[in-house]
């Protein structure tokens, strides 16, 4: 294939690439990435989409694990619902007056124009007594400074406020706790117009006592289902008034989205139904709002893709909603693709497909880590297609990260604009010339030709946009000719006769670094890979067979440019795979004289284990980042003469690197030896 090269870059690296680009640059579902965000509603203020979600955070000591944990509240804005800009923290538990500086209750919000202001209405635990409070927070931006006010709405007791400005100016206000409520507001939208009423509410399971009679404001709305039901949202639509909330419908089941209908804001309400039926993966809650933009509906919502084990942290999504001629609205099945037109020079991840065929599947990327996001995997045959991709000014090279061993054929409106090998054995970057793209939106297709392929994401390179180098295992190495070689001025060891990396791809563990743990290690690298592993020196271009894994691979004296041997480098070098790897290197220290109670001073980006002479020395485990002298032996003795050290580096899904010298008892390094390979 012509003008096909390899750029590699670090899964941690790009992790933190996406993660400082996920606010800006999301076009699928979910549309943020760097946070868990929840109970999305949004909002038209001045020709932009502003989204005030709860925030998910994990919960701190002494706040209960398994529960909802939310301290503050972002706020976002979109003019295309596909570039989302974060504008930082609006509100903090800390600066509510009323709340309960701790209380970790800040959850569904909402946010309305009136007046020359902006109100932001959000619920909270009160500092003296139970159950929530609806507090009001004001300001002339819809992205804040907010102030909040003193004091909750008096009369107001529950959770997930919605506030509609009807077309006469009027206000209502809905929430949820005992029911769903409603009430009107007084014109300053800070106090409820009208009475308070003394309702006795019914007792709760689990309650030992009954509640005593409270004075609340409004009233419960009729003409609802029967079942639990909580975080209302109300808007108006050609003289309708539309009810909508999370609605569980089966016993022990999960919250659907449904909604009622009536002629007036404050009801009887009449039930029409499902607008989203409940998440396949069994995520306990969902909660939306509804907006029209620009001449189409919306509905946003959440779920738990990026946390499939644990429900209480949610993302927020995006769907296209559509009414019924009579009004009634259509239900809304889940997309991966979402909404908006996606920028072709920006990585697009096609496993938030439009459609797909085949032999094909969507999992995440590294399993133990889901925030990473997915892969779509292809077998010979599959197709995968991402519509409404913009092509503006883009050079005809397309960029696909991917692993496999395969061909894929790269479709745009239906034309084959390229074939790209894919040999990568784990994630890398690939860069492929295609033919001309004409300027414009349109659909990307991709089908695997042969063999398997799995795809992270894709692009374009834009217009102005510089092909990077290629890493190459020169820019790192050189080949050891010379018979011997010395440490250099600081110690380090840099002649090595690296062995290949064995493939780890089928154990779980090496998906995740923290797997590498103390109890880990031995049983991993005190094993037998192949004959003599650990009582033959090797030689450069020996070639040795894996029985585990059926590899074969080969070992090469090579000499590093750098005082951190750039393990991953010489796997991307050599073609071979680079995460979820093991390497081991070698070298002969020979020494004059003997050298007594010496240190082995030593780092790794990953874990390793060290060995002198056939004796481990030292191990250092976990998630390392590869320091100086990050790990010490104990005293050892370098003897007069031939002395074999030995490493295993694990490479989970990041680089890896590793270094090595011996320093004395005052901590200087020791260079009066000679480094061979044979």
């Amino acid at each position: 294939m012509k003008n096909h090269l390899f750029y590699n870059v670090g899964r941690h690296a790009l992790g933190l690439l996406l993660a400082s680009i996920a606010a800006t640059a999301q076009a699928q579902n979910p549309i943020i990435s760097e946070l868990f965000t929840a109970d999305p509603t949004a909002r038209v203020f001045n020709n932009k989409i502003y989204l005030y979600p709860s925030h998910d955070i994990k919960a701190p000591a002494g706040q209960r694990q398994d529960w909802f944990c939310m301290a503050d509240y972002h706020v976002y804005s979109s003019e295309n619902l596909v570039d989302w800009t974060d504008h930082g923290v609006i509100l903090s538990q800390e600066n509510v007056p009323w709340g309960k500086p701790n209380g970790y209750s800040m959850w569904a919000p909402d946010c309305v124009y009136k007046n020359g202001k902006y109100y932001f209405f959000f619920p909270n635990a009160p500092k003296n007594g139970m159950g929530f409070g609806i507090g009001v927070a004001t300001a002339t931006n819809p992205a804040g400074p907010f102030t909040c006010l003193p004091q909750p709405i008096k009369g107001i007791s529950g959770i997930d406020p919605c506030v509609l400005l009807d077309d006469d100016g009027k206000a209502y206000i809905y929430w949820g706790g005992m029911g769903i409520r409603g009430a009107k507001l007084k014109d300053n939208l800070t106090e409820v117009d009208g009475e308070l009423k003394e309702v006795k509410f019914p007792k709760r399971e689990g309650q030992t006592q009954e509640m005593p009679p409270m004075k609340v404001a409004g009233d419960e709305m009729k003409g609802l289902p029967e079942g639990f039901k909580e975080g209302p949202f109300a808007f108006k639509k050609d003289d309708k008034y539309y009810l909508t909330f999370p609605w569980v419908r089966k016993e022990n089941g999960t919250e659907t989205l449904a909604y009622a209908m009536s002629d007036n804001p404050l009801g009887p309400w009449n039930f029409k139904g499902i607008i989203m039926a409940e998440h396949a993966n069994k995520c306990w809650t969902n909660h939306h709002s509804i907006v029209n933009y620009q001449g189409q509906w919306y509905l946003f919502y959440h779920n738990n893709a990026y946390s499939p084990d644990f429900d209480k942290n949610r993302s927020v999504c995006i769907d296209k909603l559509n009414f019924n001629a009579d009004g009634t609205i259509q239900e809304v099945k889940p997309t991966l693709r979402g909404v908006g037109i996606s920028k072709a020079t920006k990585p697009i991840q096609i496993d938030r497909y439009s459609s797909i065929s085949g032999d094909a599947k969507v999992d995440y990327t590294f399993r133990m880590m889901p925030q990473m996001g997915w892969q779509v995997a292809l077998k010979k045959g599959a197709t995968v297609r991402y519509n409404d991709v913009d092509f503006a000014r883009v050079q005809p090279v397309a960029v696909v990260r991917a692993q496999g061993n395969g061909t894929i054929a790269i479709k745009v409106n239906k034309k084959q604009i390229a074939t790209m090998d894919v040999n990568a054995v784990r994630m890398s970057e690939e860069y492929t010339a295609t033919k001309a793209i004409p300027e414009g939106v349109g659909d990307i297709e991709v089908t695997c030709l042969s063999g398997d392929v799995q795809i992270d994401w894709m692009r374009f390179l834009g217009e102005k946009e510089e092909m990077p180098k290629a890493p190459l295992l020169e820019d790192y190495f050189e080949k050891a000719t010379s018979a011997t070689a010395a440490p250099d001025e600081d110690g380090f060891i840099r002649r090595w006769l690296l062995l290949e990396p064995i493939s780890k791809k089928t154990m779980k563990e090496y998906s995740s670094n923290l797997s590498f743990s103390y109890e880990f290690m031995p049983k991993e690298l005190e094993k037998e890979y192949y004959p003599g592993q650990f009582s033959k020196f090797p030689k450069d271009g020996q070639k040795v067979k894996i029985a585990a894994t059926k590899q074969t691979v080969q070992w090469h004296a090579l000499d590093s440019k750098r005082f951190n041997t750039k393990l991953f480098r010489f796997a991307s070098g050599m073609k071979k795979q680079m995460y979820s790897v093991l390497f081991w290197a070698t070298t002969i220290i020979d020494c004059e004289e003997e050298h007594q109670n010496v240190r082995l001073a030593a780092g790794s980006n990953g874990a390793s284990m060290w060995w002198l002479n056939g004796e481990k020395v030292l191990t250092l485990e976990s998630d390392r980042r590869m320091v100086k002298d990050d790990g010490m032996s104990n005293r050892i003795t370098l003897k007069k003469g031939r002395n074999i050290l030995r490493v295993a580096v694990i490479n989970g899904p990041g680089m890896s690197d590793m270094c090595a010298r011996f320093i004395d008892e005052k901590g200087n390094a020791i260079t009066d030896y000679t480094l061979k390979t044979k």
